[in-house]
């Protein structure tokens, strides 16, 4: 009897992830690829086929039994898998991709907003399996986010929920590259953390703290937070403050049982940690407050190719 598996595909701005995903959340021939979307939609578009069909070679040499490929992809996307826009895959925008690729590929194709499949993985192998409700953050380059209610994705009536990055947190404040000012993404992202490090950076060392090199990645800044910096501490403070107060109107919206922190930043949850629950026991409800458990991620890269080849399954069940 052969073995059945699903393709997962986690494709993002930079980098493209995939394997085959047993009913089990087992992996087998993980591969990967640079997007480089910038060499131009028909270049990206020949080296993603020549990625799906490689995989599918993978399976049909090992003797597998392919049910289908899940996709999570960076951007807003119908439920037929039409993509609305995508900020970092802009020439995607308005693209029927999951139509294209079935057509291409001769398998059945779902695909799904990159966070909603994160989040979906960690429900079903990882660090939400306890919850049966919670929303998943992913602090990176950009805030992602993920809505998983009564153990299934909740994608909204166009495939757009879940846009926490973009619930705006300052009224007047920084641009967003989505047009909009004060974003949740401009000041809990990566490259939020750096600037607002900067900001306050030569002011600490005028009083005198320990002289570092100024932070040029969110990793710098960690650096200089674990070393005592106060701009980077401050940096990270201001994040967990201003992720705490877009998770404390989610915990009174929604009453969920849990948060689930994922992505580069989080890494660094204990320094956001502090200020992030001071905020939700600030605004939320007590009740509400009480239940949501703010938590990490555990799959780390697998998390997206788990998910989408959950959401595969998850349609293909008629869920």
């Amino acid at each position: 009897m052969k073995r059945r598996a699903v393709i997962g595909i986690d494709l993002g701005g930079t980098n493209c992830r995939g394997a085959l995903v047993g009913d089990d959340g087992q992996l087998w021939f993980q591969r990967s690829i640079k997007t480089e979307i910038d060499a131009g939609f028909d270049s990206f578009w020949s080296r993603l086929l020549c990625f799906c069909r490689a995989l599918i070679d993978d399976g049909i040499r090992q003797g597998y039994e392919l049910g289908g490929l899940g996709l999570g992809f960076p951007g807003i996307v119908a439920k037929e898998g039409f993509v609305h826009v995508s900020p970092n895959l802009s020439p995607l925008n308005g693209f029927a991709l999951a139509d294209r690729l079935a057509s291409h590929l001769q398998l059945p194709v779902r695909v799904v907003n990159d966070a909603n499949a994160i989040a979906l993985g960690e429900a079903r192998w990882g660090a939400g399996r306890d919850f049966s409700s919670f929303v998943m953050v992913t602090l990176g380059t950009g805030v992602g986010g993920g809505l998983i209610i009564n153990r299934q994705i909740w994608s909204g009536a166009d495939g757009a929920a879940g846009e926490l990055g973009h619930i705006t947190v300052e009224p007047a404040g920084r641009l967003c590259g989505c047009g909009g000012y004060g974003c949740l993404e401009q000041y809990a992202s990566g490259p939020a953390l750096i600037r607002t490090c900067l900001e306050q950076w030569d002011h600490f060392n005028q009083k005198g703290s320990q002289p570092l090199i100024k932070p040029r990645t969110a990793e710098d800044v960690s650096v200089a937070a674990f070393n005592g910096h106060p701009a980077a501490l401050g940096a990270f403070k201001s994040a967990g403050r201003y992720l705490g107060q877009v998770l404390a109107g989610i915990a009174n919206l929604l009453n969920l049982e849990g948060a689930v922190i994922g992505g580069g930043v989080s890494a660094n949850l204990d320094l956001i940690r502090p200020s992030l629950c001071e905020e939700i026991d600030k605004r939320a409800f007590d009740v509400s407050a009480r239940r949501m458990k703010v938590v990490p991620a555990i799959l780390g890269d697998r998390a997206g190719i788990l998910g989408a080849a959950g959401a595969f399954r998850e349609i293909s069940a008629g869920v």
